[in-house]
């Protein structure tokens, strides 16, 4: 399977950059994992579309479903069952993604009730991308119960 995050705007603070990168790099032990940044919406639709096999789209948006880390990990662990081909997981812009988007999407997804800066919300999914990977291979990062 492979796993595409991919984000819209420009990564200002050098902080949230160097945090992407050390979890890209965590993850990649676990998964074929690329990021992306984009312009805009309508670039995200088109990665979408230009794909080969139809991606499965997960937005993250305040108004979407919130999982546990345990339920993030069965969710990734089916899509590796099942064989799925590609799971784009995608942070919207400061505004959250338009009724169009959250229209194509197979989940939209919720980190909490509070509202996190776009930015802030890339490092967590992240961060929980790979503890729901640690989760699936008994490692012990997560300890919760």
């Amino acid at each position: 399977m492979k796993l595409k995050v991919a984000w819209i705007g420009k990564t200002k603070s050098a902080a949230i950059k160097a945090l992407t990168e050390e979890y890209l790099d965590r993850l990649s032990h676990y998964s074929d994992i690329e990021s992306t940044e984009l312009a805009s919406e309508e670039a995200l639709l088109k990665m979408v579309d230009a794909s080969k096999t139809a991606p499965t789209l997960v937005l993250l948006d305040q108004r979407g479903r919130q999982l546990t880390s345990e339920e993030l990990a069965e969710m990734l662990e089916a899509h590796q069952v099942r064989g799925t081909q590609s799971l784009i997981f995608a942070v919207g812009p400061a505004d959250g993604f338009t009724q169009q988007t959250r229209h194509v999407a197979n989940l939209v997804l919720s980190l909490g009730k509070m509202t996190l800066a776009h930015e802030l919300a890339r490092v967590v999914l992240l961060e929980q991308l790979y503890r729901g990977f640690t989760i699936i291979k008994g490692h012990p990062y997560h300890r919760g119960g």
